[in-house]
């Protein structure tokens, strides 16, 4: 489990910003149609994101996350992984998400995720486009980066370099190291005990030696999931956390 359902992002809402948002629903390449929620600021940045949930798929904490990008100017759609076998209502606090999960396919995620990416350059093809993920969602977003969706970088926030089969049919993002095309961004936890260090270590200088430009930072001391409001005592990592998406996105978004 990545976060719970009463997790809320750490970041503070700005007052006076000009923020819309609507649930949408997407349609993929394969006809799988599916659930997202679209923020968009006020029109006065290119930069946008396509963000990519935890095994929880869509739930209150994406939606909230997308609309503090959207206080920033940067449009956001936070998508759901499991139209395929769940349909398009919103995720609960009940929903069953192991048996779902369990069904999620790699073609089935790199296809939302085109769409989704598709959505946001609409009006102009040559939209910068970044992917954002946490945990399941975290290396979901690493493998975009390989997908050829010329995307302008990829975030993971402690996504497993090298978790095969997860979903179905993939390689462990460690193992396509030569086929990611944009900048990477990984934020991980240094007391997760999930995600072993020395594969954290191995992933830094896998990229390092194919020449992709990359940043991971490690958090001593803070656990998996550590981005939650409820995590008071690693407030000053997530909002470093934070500062970084930010600062990502702008470094290379032109």
């Amino acid at each position: 489990m990545c976060f719970p359902y009463d997790a809320e992002p750490p970041i503070a809402r700005l007052a006076g910003g000009s923020v819309e948002h609507t649930d949408l629903t997407l349609e993929a390449e394969d006809g799988n149609v599916f659930s997202a929620f679209l923020a968009e600021g006020d029109g006065s940045r290119e930069a946008s994101v396509v963000v990519l949930p935890d095994v929880r798929g869509l739930f209150r904490f994406y939606e909230e996350l997308a609309l503090r990008f959207a206080d920033q100017n940067i449009d956001a759609l936070a998508i759901d992984y499991f139209g395929r076998t769940a349909g398009l209502e919103k995720r609960d606090a009940d929903f069953e998400w192991q048996e779902h999960v369990a069904q999620s396919t790699f073609n089935g995620v790199r296809s939302d995720v085109a769409a989704a990416v598709a959505y946001l350059r609409k009006s102009n093809p040559d939209r910068p486009v970044f992917t954002l993920g946490f945990c399941f969602g975290g290396s979901n977003s690493w493998h975009q980066a390989a997908n050829g969706l010329d995307l302008a970088g990829a975030v993971g926030f402690y996504g497993h370099p090298n978790r095969p089969e997860f979903p179905q049919n993939a390689l462990g993002v460690q193992q396509r190291v030569t086929d990611i095309s944009c900048p990477i961004l990984g934020l991980m936890g240094g007391a997760d005990q999930g995600i072993p260090q020395d594969i954290v270590s191995e992933f830094e200088q896998e990229l390092k030696q194919e020449g992709v430009e990359s940043e991971i930072v490690i958090y001593d001391g803070a656990p998996h999931s550590f981005f939650d409001r409820h995590y008071e005592e690693f407030a000053d990592q997530s909002a470093d956390a934070w500062s970084r998406v930010l600062n990502f996105i702008s470094g290379h978004a032109d």
